[in-house]
């Protein structure tokens, strides 16, 4: 079942068109990346989601609720904005206290305090935001988005500005609350954040959807063969031959060394059988390694076809 549906989402600012007829899809309970250059649209896309923009065309549903009913959903709903504002002049737990009221939520002011200590502001609980710096904001806006405990949740940048530490934080918490069900929807400009956390990526690009699927998916769309990079015993001097047509039958190209040997295949189910070879041949295999393109590659390598194009 979907948690998100976009129909030819679309948004124009005068002339200008952000977003330009979005068709997407967002299985529940899985964790979502959305991804894109600055100026991509991808702030634009999520302000109609989470209603602060009305679409100029297209439709949009949200667990099952359609875009003009989002009054029905936003209970349902948390959201992190890149830029977070706060009043200064209230604490942390002030603030949860005043989101906890605008939701009409039951929370006692232990469970604010343990929302707090989730984000690791533990130590921040009674100071007040204009003393905050920029990462202890950001924290601050995942536990306001959060408290509601949301079957969707919109985080837009959530690690931006956060020390290492922080974001291994972030990322810990991220992934325990996906695991209780929890839709996450996410943009980051930190491509191997998105990488290890998201189960499935779309990538935008002009206002529109470039591609979608998971990372595997994505590889294959980037690159069709798989190399492979194998250190192993050596001997294969008097070998060549022999290796070379046994290996014939999976390899599409190959370059075989004295301890170290390089070769192209189609598809990954070959490498139990390439190894098979090198066994059967008395070569011990010591490491094979396969080259797969990042999200960060991907993610260039689209922009350059598009560029191109």
């Amino acid at each position: 079942m979907e948690a998100l549906n976009t129909y030819g989402l679309s948004k124009k600012f005068g002339k200008k068109t952000v977003v330009n007829g979005i068709d997407l899809k967002v299985d529940k309970g899985i964790i979502f990346g959305f991804l894109g250059k600055n100026g991509a649209g991808k702030s634009t896309f999520i302000n109609m989601l989470t209603g602060l923009l009305e679409p100029t065309s297209g439709s949009f549903e949200i667990l099952g609720h359609k875009g003009n009913d989002l009054k029905a959903v936003q209970p349902k709903m948390g959201v992190l904005p890149d830029y977070s504002s706060f009043y200064d002049d209230l604490t942390a737990l002030d603030h949860l206290k005043y989101f906890s009221k605008v939701l009409k939520l039951s929370l006692t002011k232990k469970d604010l305090i343990d929302t707090l200590k989730r984000v690791g502001l533990e130590d921040a609980i009674h100071v007040k935001t204009k003393n905050f710096s920029f990462g202890m904001k950001k924290k601050l806006g995942i536990a306001q988005a959060i408290i509601n405990k949301p079957e969707i949740l919109f985080l837009d940048e959530p690690t931006s500005g956060v020390d290492a530490n922080s974001i291994l934080n972030i990322h810990t918490l991220i992934n325990e609350i996906a695991a209780k069900g929890t839709t996450i929807f996410l943009t980051s400009h930190n491509l191997d954040e998105v990488e290890k956390l998201c189960d499935e990526v779309a990538i935008m690009n002009n206002g529109m959807v470039q591609t979608q699927g998971n990372m595997k998916q994505l590889r294959a769309y980037y690159k069709k063969d798989i190399t492979l990079y194998i250190k192993h015993s050596s001997g294969l001097e008097e070998l060549q031959e022999k290796m070379k047509k046994d290996l014939s039958v999976w390899v599409k190209d190959v370059k075989l060394g004295d301890t170290f040997s390089e070769i192209s295949i189609e598809e990954e189910n070959f490498i139990p059988e390439i190894n098979k070879i090198f066994v059967n041949n008395n070569i011990d295999v010591y490491r094979l390694e396969v080259d797969e393109p990042s999200l960060e590659e991907i993610f260039l390598n689209l922009n350059e076809k598009k560029h191109s194009a």
